[in-house]
């Protein structure tokens, strides 16, 4: 079992910058891709951001691609999603989330695909 925790949410005005921060325990000695989503109220969660286990590899929704960043520190079992030039359109709950994973380089899209998630931070960007 590995046990995700999220922080770093907020109210940030329009333009502002937030970073997230999703630190896992547990089994942390599996490999595991991390993936971040969000949910908006009365929409459907999803697709953010998500990183293989290495770090090596990334991919972005294109609604975030060159505002947000994801990262992660293996030796800190955290994620990360650096959030710059944020919009109202942004508030939301994230979420990250988890799957143990053989291959070091693959990352997943799908939310179904993951085996852990966190209980979410709410981000709320105000115009």
């Amino acid at each position: 079992q590995v046990q995700l925790v999220e922080s770093g949410g907020g109210l940030v005005q329009s333009g502002g910058s937030l970073r997230l921060s999703c630190a896992a325990s547990g089994r942390t000695g599996t490999s595991y891709a991390m993936g971040w989503f969000r949910q908006a109220p009365g929409k459907e969660r999803e697709f953010v951001a998500a990183i293989s286990w290495s770090g090596g590899n990334t991919h972005h929704a294109d609604s975030v691609k060159g505002r947000f960043t994801i990262s992660r520190d293996n030796a800190k079992n955290t994620g990360y999603l650096q959030m710059n030039s944020l919009k109202p359109e942004d508030t939301a709950v994230y979420y990250c989330a988890a799957k143990a994973t053989y291959y070091s380089g693959s990352y997943f899209l799908q939310a179904y695909q993951y085996d852990y998630w966190g209980q979410g931070t709410q981000v709320t960007v105000s115009s």
